[in-house]
């Protein structure tokens, strides 16, 4: 089973070696474990695009809602939806308040 797990910005983020310490060992247990497919920082920006009929709007960001943007993601596979869980509690442990959303990703 495979999920994306994309986290959000916040002030209050923890920013310090040992994170980064932490956080590259953990990064390298998932790889070396075959459980983590993707990862990385996304742009605070972006462009949205909205569509409707034939008429296609592009928008640059930055938007007005910089706390609901998507600051980074990983793409996992696991067995169970219980061991994704648990992947992300333990990044959250890392990195300290904050939110993570999760969700399964279908296809093949």
């Amino acid at each position: 089973m495979r999920f994306l797990m994309t986290t959000r910005p916040t002030e209050d983020a923890r920013d310090d070696e040992g994170l980064y310490v932490e956080m590259a060992a953990f990064v390298e247990e998932l790889t070396a474990s075959g459980v983590l497919l993707a990862t990385g920082g996304l742009e605070p920006g972006g462009v949205r695009m909205v569509s409707a009929g034939e008429e296609i709007t592009v928008t640059d960001g930055p938007f007005t809602e910089a706390r609901e943007a998507v600051a980074g993601f990983a793409l996992v596979e696991v067995r169970s939806r219980e061991e994704a869980l648990e992947v992300a509690r333990r990044f959250r442990r890392i990195v300290g308040d904050g939110e993570s959303v999760i969700q399964q990703v279908f296809g093949p």
